[in-house]
């Protein structure tokens, strides 16, 4: 009998070619799963192309995810390899401009929310029939704590990231009758390039160190540390699994237990 969790299931993984997406991709190869990726970074794609170890388990193609054109594209190519899709990972997002609403540029706020709110539609809506062609099926979407507790200085994000919790419960809700688990991992500060770069834009803005900003930051959490892109991928891998064939509408909170955000 074999044990990997997703043993041959078929997962589909937007904005995967590295940081959390490629953990994720990466945690569900090991777990015996073929894996969907996309991404509009040409070189992340041909890093991971050459990846030995997952040769045979995975296809890349560059997709504008916020482009409806690109991914109704992208889904037919899918129908010419399968029928059938077993989960989505909405994963792509963009972390945004950093500032007080009434000073931020008009474009910054239509290009966070429209690639972390209508990119996720995009991909959903092409999804949908190729899980009810499955029978079951799962979906995660990538939001944040940013998404429960808010975010000053960063409406455009938070905003967003409150829309993927309210865009998850609602399908859950519409889904469950076709088997389909839909559940929100919301991650805290995660380790990585893109906290550093939110760290000093805030400490710019508000003419700070960014080691002030840094310390504050892990001064809110229970743990006292940042996430890794690790704990989020195994959280990915356990609502994909049958450990979690009752699970839906559920909101995962990765964050150390993040008590206040400022």
């Amino acid at each position: 009998m074999n044990q990997l969790k997703l043993f041959n299931k078929k997962i589909v993984i937007s904005a995967a070619a590295d940081g959390i997406g490629w953990a994720i991709a990466q945690a569900c190869m090991k777990n015996g799963a073929i894996v969907y990726i996309t991404d509009r970074d040409v070189n992340a794609l041909e890093k991971i192309s050459k990846h030995e170890l997952y040769q045979k388990q995975f296809y890349s193609d560059v997709v504008n995810t916020n482009n409806h054109d690109e991914v109704e594209k992208y889904f037919k190519s899918i129908k010419d390899k399968t029928d059938t899709i077993d989960a989505l990972i909405n994963n792509v997002g963009i972390a945004g401009p950093t500032g007080k609403m009434e000073n931020l540029d008009l474009n910054d706020w239509q290009e966070t929310i429209d690639i972390n709110i209508n990119s996720h539609f995009y991909y959903t809506k092409y999804t949908i029939p190729l899980l009810k062609n499955n029978g079951e099926g799962s979906i995660i979407n990538l939001s944040s704590t940013a998404g429960i507790f808010g975010f000053p200085l960063r409406s455009p994000y938070a905003a967003s990231k409150w829309a993927i919790v309210g865009i998850t419960k609602t399908l859950a809700m519409e889904l469950g009758e076709f088997n389909i688990r839909v559940n929100a991992i919301c991650p805290g500060s995660v380790s990585g390039d893109r906290i550093n770069k939110v760290i000093k834009a805030k400490a710019e803005s508000l003419g700070v160190s960014e080691l002030k900003v840094k310390q504050d930051y892990k001064s809110y959490v229970s743990l006292g540390s940042f996430v890794e892109k690790e704990d989020i991928a195994n959280m990915a891998v356990f609502l994909l699994s049958k450990e979690a064939h009752k699970i839906t509408g559920q909101v995962m909170t990765i964050d150390g237990y993040t008590e206040r955000m400022s």
